[in-house]
């Protein structure tokens, strides 16, 4: 992987000025205008990190996004002026990392940039217990030897819940785990994360349940097989 960040924003101007205050903090800079680009480019130069704005020519970033995430766990930041709630849990729920709307700061968006880098950076080493194991050079986790196809964040929850076995964590204390940097998220954000982390774990192995809901209380991790 590259350390480019790949700016996929149809509108020059704008394009310009995010890739000039990256440059600035000093990142290398890559920018396509047309969601056709975008999938033959990563597949042959996988960035660091994707800008990607959600209406497009060509292909809309959803769909990008999606497609994206057959193959690679790369770090991918939404853009986008429709603000609507549906559509960011739906960005998220296809393997977004974050999230931003239009108007914004470009120094905010620097920010999110570090953010979700440090976040998607080494974790712990290799971890394993029953038919879970986790690697966090990688980010990649496996359940009975199949792989579960994590987003990044979707990982590092799932790796935080296991490292505290038992242990009942509410939203709020997930979200300030998650995303460090005290953006506005809603609870329905961590509710997506765990619906589709959940959703990956029946796919490979459906008599096993690794992250419980606590009525009124929140989430915890407990490795037990399904009555």
């Amino acid at each position: 992987m590259s350390e480019t960040i790949l700016i996929v924003e149809d509108e020059p101007k704008l394009a310009r000025l995010l890739g000039n205050y990256l440059s600035q903090a000093g990142f290398e800079t890559d920018s396509v205008d047309n969601g056709l680009q975008v999938l033959p480019l990563v597949r042959s130069r996988m960035p660091a990190l994707i800008l990607l704005d959600l209406m497009l020519p060509g292909k809309n970033g959803i769909d990008i996004c999606k497609e994206i995430r057959t193959f690679s766990p790369v770090p991918i930041i939404m853009i986008t002026a429709r603000i609507e709630e549906i559509d960011r849990l739906l960005g998220l729920e296809l393997g977004a990392d974050d999230y931003i709307c239009k108007p914004f700061s470009p120094r905010e968006v620097v920010a999110r940039v570090r953010a979700v880098l440090r976040r998607s950076g080494p974790q712990a080493e290799y971890v394993s217990t029953g038919d879970l194991q986790l690697d966090g050079e990688r980010f990649k986790a496996t359940v009975r030897g199949r792989d579960l196809e994590l987003t990044v964040v979707e990982f590092q929850l799932l790796s935080f819940l296991f490292s505290n076995p038992g242990r009942i964590y509410s939203r709020n204390q997930l979200m300030d785990r998650i995303y460090p940097d005290q953006r506005i998220v809603s609870d329905r954000t961590i509710d997506s994360h765990i619906k589709n982390i959940r959703k990956k774990i029946s796919g490979v192995a459906p008599d096993r349940e690794l992250i419980h809901s606590v009525y009124g209380a929140g989430y915890k991790f407990d490795a037990e097989i399904k009555s």
